[in-house]
């Protein structure tokens, strides 16, 4: 399975404009561009769009995990924060933090604090990151 997206740039670094576009067309030439990234501009920027892709990625492998587990969650509503640091030379994403909130009639903490590590060690977004990702994972009742 291969999915793409695409981007669009036109200008310098902090002057330019760029857009950026999804084969499915959710995202059909989204604006974005510096003030996007580095301010607060209307528009995306790639962390903001790394961060939907990695909570609903893990929010979907927690949903597998609680399934094997014989549990069904009423809702799971996951928020990842990246981080973007400026380091030697340039920039780099160091760290991504998961928070999640579940509802899940009748499961356990214990059982529920594994599916989420498991689902966070093995959620496909989570292997993309050469990063350090944190978890915080609340049962609600």
């Amino acid at each position: 399975m291969k999915r793409k997206g695409s981007a669009v740039w036109s200008g310098g670094l902090k002057d330019g404009k760029g857009t950026v576009s999804t084969q499915s067309g959710v995202l059909n030439q989204s604006q974005y561009g510096f003030n996007t990234r580095f301010e607060n501009g209307p528009g995306t920027n790639p962390e903001e769009l790394l961060a939907a892709a990695h909570a609903g990625c893990f929010t979907m492998a927690l949903s597998a995990q609680l399934g094997e587990a014989g549990m069904t969650a009423q809702k799971l509503e996951t928020t990842a924060t990246v981080s973007l640091d400026k380091v030697d030379g340039g920039f780099a994403i160091p760290a991504v933090h998961l928070e999640l909130v579940a509802t899940i009639p009748g499961a356990s903490d214990a059982a529920f604090q594994e599916a989420a590590r498991k689902a966070k060690e093995g959620c496909p977004v989570s292997k993309l990151f050469n990063a350090n990702i944190t978890l915080d994972a609340k049962l609600q009742a």
